[in-house]
Order: C-alpha cells, then sequence, then structure tokens
C-alpha cells in the first residue's frame, strides 16, 4: 500500500524550526518503522542537510541514513524502512537522482510500500512532472518527468492573490492556469503548513493551513484541513522514466 506524506514546506512560521509542524504526521507514517533514509540532493551541502533532519528526527526517535553515504545508492533504496527527500531545489534533486541511476529504484521502492516523506521539492517529485515547481531550474535534468506517485500536480508554498499588493506581476494563480492551458490534469496548491496524506487509495488534506484546487474546467475552490482528496488519485499511471 503506497504511503504518502507530502508536505508544501519544512519550515512554518510560527512552529519549532525543521519540521516542527509535522511532526505527529511523520510519527504516524512511520508506524513502528526506526530508520529514515534521507535523499539531500535539493540541496548543495549533503553532509549538512543531514545533520540537520537527523538532529530533529532523532529527537522523534527516528534514525536518518544518507542516502549520499551509501555505498550502493539502489541497494540502499531498496531495503530502506522509509524515505524522505527534503526541500531545497527541484531541478537539482532530480537531476542528481537521474544521473545516479534512482529515479526506477525510488519509484519501484515506494510503490512497493516503502513510506514517503516528502517536503517542498520532494513534494514536486511525488507528482508526474516538475511543471508546477516554484523553483528556479538552475541546472537541466534529463527530463520534467518525475515519479509520478500521485497522478495529479501539486504546487508548494502556494499564496493566493493579495488584492492589496501594489506588485503587478504575475500571481501564482495566474502561473497554474497558464499550465492548465496546455496540461489538463489538477493542480493541488498547498498553503505553507499543509500537505497531502495518502494511504493506499485513500487521500486526505492534512496540517494547519488550507489549499486550492485548480482544474481546467471550473473555478479554483479552497480547501479546509481534513478534505478528502481521493478522488483525485485515480489510477496511478506508468511513466518513462530516466
Amino acid at each position: 500500500m503506497v504511503q504518502l506524506l507530502l508536505l508544501s514546506s519544512s519550515r512554518v512560521h510560527g512552529s519549532p524550526g525543521f519540521l516542527g509542524h509535522a511532526l505527529p504526521a511523520i510519527a504516524e507514517l512511520m508506524a513502528g518503522r526506526e530508520r529514515m533514509l534521507f535523499i539531500p540532493y535539493a540541496r548543495r551541502d549533503f553532509d549538512d542537510y543531514a545533520r540537520i533532519a537527523h538532529s530533529v528526527l532523532s529527537s522523534a526517535g527516528i534514525k536518518v541514513d544518507g542516502l549520499h553515504r551509501a555505498t550502493d545508492p539502489v541497494r540502499a533504496i531498496a531495503s530502506a524502512e522509509a524515505v524522505f527527500l527534503g526541500g531545497g531545489n527541484t531541478f537539482r534533486l532530480l537531476a542528481t537522482l537521474q544521473r545516479q541511476g534512482l529515479v526506477r529504484a525510488l519509484r519501484r521502492a515506494v510503490l512497493a510500500g516503502v513510506p514517503y516523506l516528502g517536503s517542498s521539492a520532494g513534494t514536486n517529485l511525488a507528482c508526474p512532472s516538475l511543471r508546477t515547481s516554484n523553483d528556479m531550474p538552475i541546472v537541466q535534468p534529463a527530463s520534467f518527468a518525475a515519479l509520478g506517485l500521485v497522478p495529479f500536480q501539486i504546487n508548494p508554498h502556494y499564496l493566493p492573490p493579495d488584492p492589496a499588493s501594489t506588485h503587478r506581476g504575475e500571481t501564482r494563480d495566474e502561473r497554474i492556469a497558464e499550465f492548465l492551458e496546455h496540461n489538463d490534469v489538477p493542480v493541488l496548491a498547498l498553503r505553507e503548513g499543509a500537505w497531502l496524506r495518502v494511504r493506499g487509495r485513500r487521500a486526505e488534506l492534512g496540517g494547519a493551513d488550507a489549499a486550492r484546487l485548480f482544474t481546467r474546467r471550473a473555478p479554483a475552490r479552497d480547501l479546509a484541513p481534513g478534505t478528502d482528496l481521493t478522488h483525485l488519485l485515480g489510477t496511478i499511471p506508468r511513466y518513462d522514466l530516466c
């Protein structure tokens, strides 16, 4: 059974530091498992990022192993009790996984039941494509095809338009509308503090804040925490992965 916890972000204003707002949900995702394989490729300094993850998750009784330290990364993924893809730059994260030949191994493990924790960039990676990331493409992946663990797109760090703002650039809503002009696939925009929890064939919006669902054929609508989003799952399709 697929087990996903997809966070909009790893830090939320008013919550205690890295992952502080989501530790109870992470503990529930782990369900008695002791070790988590951390994939720090979204940031430049892998060791420093792994130390941050270890310092927080160890306080919750979770032992953290960094994939960047594994002598056989494919085997490390296949034997992992759970995986965590941290936030940072989504394009760097995917490009590194592609370069190391790990995309298929990661998707295979998660679809076989290995719990998947994603934050920001890691949440983008759970989608079919990177095309609704907010990140600048600082590197060029071989393709934008991501893991396809859910059959719709997610936009983390979503900010609704501010009617009082004097900024005249594109809003996030306008950018997502442009995406929908070319792609007939739902986009779940997660505000800070929100997350998506998938348990097998069921999906639910969680966290302390709301989300907004964008589709091509209907106006965008706001969703409250606790909303059942199972209808978005459909059938998880196959993808051509690099």
